[in-house]
């Protein structure tokens, strides 16, 4: 059986997650600043960087990547950030994670086959296919 978690950690967690997805990215740099894991994920395997991904806030995404979070860490559904930015349509967040180092073809479906499923060709040029 395992421990019950501290009511007062998940609810820390829990605000740090809602930084990333609203972009608020002082606050969450401070938080990482003060040792906050920044590859900390949830109860589905959605990173920060997910998170901020998925929602659009490239600003976040870069910071999180500045101090050491995982461009390619894949979710429990072996999605990448890359492809969650590509699926949203957030092409600022692509290009990010692209100059970070972001592997369009990783995850399942990679970022490369979300582009092309949704006929993003500015997408597919960014990655260098089509």
């Amino acid at each position: 059986m395992s421990e019950a978690l501290d009511p007062e950690v998940v609810e820390l967690a829990t605000k740090i997650f809602d930084l990333a997805r609203q972009g608020r990215t002082e606050e969450l740099v401070a938080y990482l600043d003060a040792g906050v894991p920044a590859n900390l994920t949830n109860d589905r395997g959605d990173s920060l960087v997910m998170l901020a991904a998925y929602h659009g806030h490239a600003g976040a995404v870069r910071e999180l990547l500045a101090r050491g979070a995982e461009a390619d860490r894949v979710n429990d559904r072996g999605q990448t950030p890359l492809a969650g930015a590509v699926f949203k349509g957030e092409t600022d967040v692509v290009k990010v994670l692209v100059e970070a180092g972001a592997d369009p073809a990783a995850g399942t479906p990679s970022a490369v086959d979300t582009a092309r499923m949704f006929g993003k060709v500015e997408v597919l040029e960014l990655f260098g296919t089509s």
